[in-house]
């Protein structure tokens, strides 16, 4: 008689975000000639850009404001209004630090998500890339498709994208509930007075090898540009999709996998 023995495996994926933003340190241009300069142009019945009071305390005043928003052609753009700013600058901030993928089985994918968003003002656009090691248990490295691949329980994967995803079969998240449709598209910010006009110009990044932005296709490369705008833009949402599949030899461990989020406008 012969005893076939199954050897008990778990594997446990924790990823950890962090974002780190770049601006170059330029300013806006202002209006001047040889002999005069005007410092941020003001129209209306009256302002002072800096009243300060014994040096302690500094206010923006004005009075009568005729226009407010942005205007632009193919190759100026300006921001009206009272409050304006001449200095550049992008923000980006990770809304989920980390994320437990929970128990992987070879029968099926794991999925996760993960949301962070981006703003970028007076710029010519952003771009946001992806760093960090895929997950890694001692000296496994899980395998990355270099470009997009749908869902392929048995074989060892691990890829992400930053779109809505439909039906993927047998995908769980980290707690075993069934998660067939995961992910969403890119949010737009819009202001409660104008519903229809999002301010948000972000988008998932389509170029080359580096495609983020397809329905049920993952990947993952180091370095890779995930999401994009082209100009200045209000706050976009995004959310990104993980997807794990392991095969019957991966090896059994916790693994870990930190990624940064490196946003770079373009001023």
């Amino acid at each position: 008689m012969r005893h076939v023995l199954k050897r008990s495996r778990s594997i446990v994926v924790f990823l950890f975000l962090c974002s780190v933003s770049f601006a170059a340190p330029v300013y806006a241009q202002q209006s001047s000639s040889t002999n005069y300069q005007v410092n941020e142009v003001f129209f209306g019945s009256g302002g002072e850009l800096e009243a300060c009071s014994g040096g302690q305390y500094c206010a923006k005043q004005s009075a009568g404001e005729l226009t407010v928003g942005s205007t632009k052609s193919t190759n100026y753009k300006a921001q009206a209004g009272f409050n304006t700013d001449r200095t550049p600058w992008i923000e980006v901030s990770v809304q989920t630090p980390s994320v437990n993928m929970g128990v992987l089985d070879s029968s099926h994918p794991n999925i996760g998500t993960a949301q962070f968003y981006v703003k970028s003002y007076l710029s010519s656009g952003y771009v946001v890339q992806t760093v960090g090691t895929p997950p890694t248990y001692a000296g496994h490295t899980f395998t990355t498709p270099n470009t997009p691949a749908t869902s392929s329980p048995g074989t060892e994967q691990f890829g992400m994208n930053l779109v809505a995803n439909t039906a993927v079969t047998g995908a769980v998240d980290g707690t075993g509930t069934s998660m067939p449709n995961f992910g969403t598209d890119p949010v737009q910010h819009t202001d409660a007075g104008f519903p229809s006009d999002p301010f948000g110009l972000g988008d998932a990044y389509n170029s080359g090898s580096q495609v983020y932005d397809t329905t049920n296709q993952f990947k993952y490369t180091s370095g890779d540009i995930i999401a994009s705008a082209s100009s200045s833009s209000g706050y976009t949402y995004y959310t990104i999709s993980y997807i794990f599949n392991i095969s019957p030899v991966t090896p059994a461990g916790t693994y870990i996998m930190n990624q940064s989020l490196v946003a770079t406008g373009t001023f």
